[in-house]
């Protein structure tokens, strides 16, 4: 039988803070389930998974390379990935396709690094291709490429910890010695917990050579050696000192980096072989074809991808006439052939995530590899002191060889050969040990004569070090040395160009639109109509629905962009050539679908601003006026929707824009007109501002609408003009109504 629930349960059970709904579930505080369980699982992403450390990899990257270290895949030949994948199993309990996934980001065939750590056989896939998908690991082979040797060089020399792996049957390296700095070369992106990392790589040779200088001189200008970020794909980066000298200082920012190409005159066509890093030629091509579908890349007939062995190449066929440097100016702006790459220089130091400049970086990654090489030099000092030590214990046998034989015959059990050598020749137990493993052919005067020499050159041996170890100057020239090493035998020139934004031709969007007089028509119920001159002459009548009609026409250019006020307070921006040239005997675009406007959203007027410095007048049932500069609906971003257009504390009854001071005629539901002036009212810079009271109103009445005196049938305008405001008007005498006032008032 379940428990019977108490009156302390249903307390606990509408426990906001109280995890659980049965009585038979343990019960656990909120803020406990965030320390106990979200907490370590956050910390562990960010430490053991997704942001690299001081040496440039992360863990998973670290665990493939050593396991292919320790399989002898640095000299030995190639072995298919899927046993490497196995192998690394026993290091990284993530799975063998999270495992393959990055033996192919490392490899030589994927193309995403500069230097690459891997030397591949296969279909091993694109970077620059998000379809193109590699092999399954039983058909590709791989082997460690040739820079490893600088990666593991030092690792058997105690120059890094190594630790238990996830089941602690065997020891993983910590960090992996580099001799030189990874963690600028090697491009990384990981998005942990809270937070990410986007290092983008440097070249080899520029890195290698700006830390040489940093070594010599911590205060240099790291902008003279390190040029630019160097990608794989290739491509042109535009330099821009403040940008890239932000992202020296700071570890954030953006560079951008657009694609290489060349124009064929026989074909008339465009070739792409070189693309931005953060693209990929399927999205570059798909972008394309959108803007042809829509009609706004008209010079294009095609595009194709005609990428083969021999690298990328993405095909552009143009019409005749056309100009590639425009179009391709165009392309730039509108496609992913120009991309931003932004810089998140989150990097693991002493497990504990950072945001660094270059300059701190290299002084990290100095730091660590000056313990390194104090390790390594260390490692080699106590060695050699252990085999001087063991020479020295020769060199006393050296004395009487025969004492020696003669005590280790004369010892009855072996285990007591070692203390009687000790007693013997006053030599510790370590010396005695050597001794006496020591092969009977060995022991000669020759023999031993030869050993025992070299202690002269191990003591100079150990002096050389032990001085090394106390100098910082010499710990850094070795650093230095190893650094023109890498240069020596691995430097590569540059992939990605760097130009500058003063040789770039810039594309302005508006020189390549085509203007022409256009003449607009909205109806009633929102349909709008965007009719050239000539088609308006020869067309026929206006063709509404049964139920619409006109509401506004005017005239404007198809430069031009249009305001569209709903009744939910909200301005729509859009521009003419947005919208397709039309006839009178269409009905037209339906506003509120090609605008994507709210559900039950109508549209109560539309207007041209032109360049924005003229006002609108909002005028509402309450008898208040807004008079709004339209430069408060101008953006310099391409908004499409604002919302707050206007007052929303009574409803709307006419919009009026000006382009200067006039006579305006109000009319109210009584039968009441007033003409004032607009010079009355003041302009206002805030678009939802509630106005000022222009008709004085009775108790039930309200203000109906508002026209240009022009505009009205009104021939005694001087009965109905006020020289201030607010005031009630004048009953609208029969003659002042005319026809066009009547049909308003039905």
């Amino acid at each position: 039988m379940p428990k019977k629930k108490t009156t302390e349960d249903n307390k606990k059970i509408n426990n906001p803070n109280v995890i659980g709904l049965r009585a038979d579930v343990l019960e656990q505080q909120i803020t406990d389930t965030l320390e106990v369980n979200y907490m370590p699982y956050a910390m562990s992403v960010i430490v053991s998974r997704a942001i690299p450390e001081i040496d440039g990899f992360k863990p998973s990257h670290r665990k493939l390379l050593y396991t292919m270290y320790k399989m002898g895949l640095l000299t030995g030949t190639r072995t298919k990935s899927a046993n490497i994948v196995g192998q690394t199993m026993r290091l990284n309990p993530h799975g063998d396709a999270a495992i393959y996934d990055t033996l192919v980001r490392l490899s030589k065939g994927y193309g995403a690094l500069l230097t690459p750590f891997i030397d591949s056989k296969g279909n091993f896939g694109k970077v620059f291709s998000r379809d193109m998908a590699c092999a399954a690991s039983r058909y590709t082979e791989a082997k460690l490429d040739s820079i490893c040797s600088v990666i593991f060089g030092d690792i058997d020399r105690d120059t890094v910890d190594f630790v238990d792996n996830y089941d602690s049957t065997m020891k993983e390296p910590s960090l992996l010695p580099t001799m030189f700095p990874n963690v600028l070369v090697s491009a990384n992106t990981g998005i942990a917990v809270g937070m990410a990392s986007n290092i983008c790589g440097f070249n080899l040779e520029e890195v290698c050579q700006t830390t040489i200088e940093y070594i010599n001189d911590p205060d240099c200008d790291i902008s003279q050696t390190l040029k630019a970020p160097d990608f794989p794909t290739g491509g042109e980066l535009i330099f821009n000192a403040t940008e890239l000298g932000t992202i020296y200082e700071t570890g954030r920012g953006s560079v951008k980096v657009r694609a290489c190409w060349s124009y064929v005159k026989e074909g008339n066509l465009i070739e792409i072989t070189e693309i931005p890093y953060s693209t990929t030629a399927e999205a570059i091509i798909d972008k394309v074809a959108e803007l042809i579908k829509v009609g706004k890349l008209k010079d294009v007939s095609d595009m194709r991808d005609e990428t083969d062995l021999s690298g990328l190449k993405l095909t552009i066929d143009l019409k005749r006439g056309v100009d590639p440097d425009k179009l391709m100016a165009k392309l730039f702006k509108q496609t992913p052939l120009m991309d931003s790459f932004s810089c998140n220089f989150n990097i693991l130091i002493a497990g504990i995530p950072r945001v660094m400049g270059v300059r701190e970086i290299l002084n990290e990654w100095t730091a660590w590899r000056v313990e390194c090489v104090r390790r390594r030099v260390y490692c080699e000092l106590n060695k050699k002191k252990e085999k001087l030590h063991l020479l020295i214990g020769l060199q006393k046998i050296l004395l009487d060889i025969d004492k020696a034989i003669s005590i280790i015959r004369a010892t009855e059990e072996e285990t007591e050969v070692v203390p009687n050598l000790m007693i013997g020749f006053g030599i510790d137990e370590l010396q005695a040990e050597y001794v006496a493993e020591i092969r009977l052919r060995n022991i000669n005067r020759e023999y031993i004569l030869k050993r025992t020499q070299e202690t002269g050159a191990l003591r100079e041996e150990i002096e050389d070090l032990e001085d090394t170890l106390k100098s910082a100057k010499r710990i850094n020239s070795i650093i230095i040395k190893e650094l023109k090493d890498v240069i020596k035998k691995f430097g590569i020139e540059r992939r990605t160009k760097i130009i500058y934004e003063d040789e770039i031709e810039s594309f302005d969007e508006e020189e390549h639109i085509e203007d022409y007089a256009v003449n607009i028509f909205m109806s009633r119920e929102g349909y709008f109509k965007k009719i050239t001159p000539l088609s308006l002459r020869m067309g026929g009548e206006q063709k509404y629905k049964d139920t619409d009609g006109p509401f506004l026409s005017f005239e404007s250019s198809n430069k031009n962009e249009l305001l569209i006020f709903t009744d939910r307070q909200q301005v729509y921006k859009a521009r003419m050539r947005d919208f397709e040239d039309t006839k009178a005997s269409n009905l037209g675009t339906y506003l509120p679908t090609a605008l994507e406007m709210d559900e039950d959203e109508n549209v109560i007027y539309m207007l041209d601003p032109g360049d924005y410095s003229s006002h609108i007048i909002f005028f509402f049932e309450n008898g208040k006026a807004a008079r709004i500069e339209l430069s408060t609906y101008a953006t310099k971003l391409n908004r499409k929707k604002l919302t707050g257009a206007y007052s929303d504390k009574s409803p709307i009854s006419a919009i009026v824009p000006i382009n200067e001071d006039l006579e305006l005629a109000v009319f109210s539901s009584d039968g009441r007109t007033l003409i004032f002036n607009t010079s009355l009212m003041a302009p206002k810079t805030t678009r939802s501002t509630i106005g000022v009271q222009v008709m004085s109103l009775k108790k039930g009445r309200t203000l109906e609408n508002a026209l240009p005196l022009e505009a009205t049938a009104i021939t005694d305008a001087t009965r109905y003009k006020i020289r201030a405001i607010p005031a009630a008007g004048a009953i609208l005498k029969p003659e002042d109504k005319g026809e066009t006032q009547l049909e308003i008032e039905i």
